[in-house]
């Protein structure tokens, strides 16, 4: 597939990896004679790293057929985490570097959860938008929090920490943003 052709979200292949397109620049030349040219940036399935390359637009890329499967969390099994696929029940585990920092994110009862396949290997896991975390520990709420605007630390019970507004408590839940691992508001 060409360079042009290439959309936000494609999987492609580059010096024999697998990268998921994540942003795409388009530069047209000022004046005649020269070529468009396409800046991406792609992160590595599995693994997430970054890479910035630039093309041209009748450079091509590789695609790489990619499967998303809605998973739920079953249990984790020593350092590695296993989800159930939704509709026909297979088991996909997937290892503590595969899932990286998402593992903060992980709690029972989650929702929206999709397992990336290559191969029917899985690769990589995708989280939702938002997920209700409980608050495990936080300072006690201050008189008259509710006017500030202020942050303090809290630490949820998947032992990650966020900072909270001055009016939440231990024991309350909360949404938190898996993207930027944000407060979202109270659950």
């Amino acid at each position: 597939m060409r360079a042009h052709e290439i959309k936000r979200g494609n999987v492609v292949e580059h010096e024999g990896r697998v990268w998921q397109v994540r942003d795409i620049e388009r530069s047209a030349p000022q004046g005649r004679g020269g070529n468009v040219t396409y800046r991406f940036v792609m992160y590595s399935v599995p693994g997430a790293q970054k890479l910035d390359i630039s093309l041209r637009a009748d450079d091509e890329l590789k695609e790489t057929e990619l499967t998303r499967r809605a998973v739920s969390y079953s249990y984790k099994d020593g350092d590695a985490f296993v989800f159930m696929d939704s509709e026909d029940y297979t088991q996909y585990t997937l290892d503590a570097a595969t899932v990286g920092d998402a593992a903060g994110y992980i709690v029972d009862g989650i929702e929206g959860c999709f397992v990336q396949l290559i191969d029917d290997a899985p690769v990589a896991l995708q989280l939702p938008q938002t997920v209700v975390l409980e608050v495990a520990e936080t300072a006690p709420e201050l008189k008259g929090a509710s006017a500030t605007k202020r942050a303090k630390p809290a630490t949820l019970s998947t032992g990650i920490e966020v900072q909270v507004p001055e009016y939440i408590t231990t024991g309350e839940k909360i949404y938190v943003n898996t993207t930027t691992g944000e407060f979202s508001g109270r659950a």
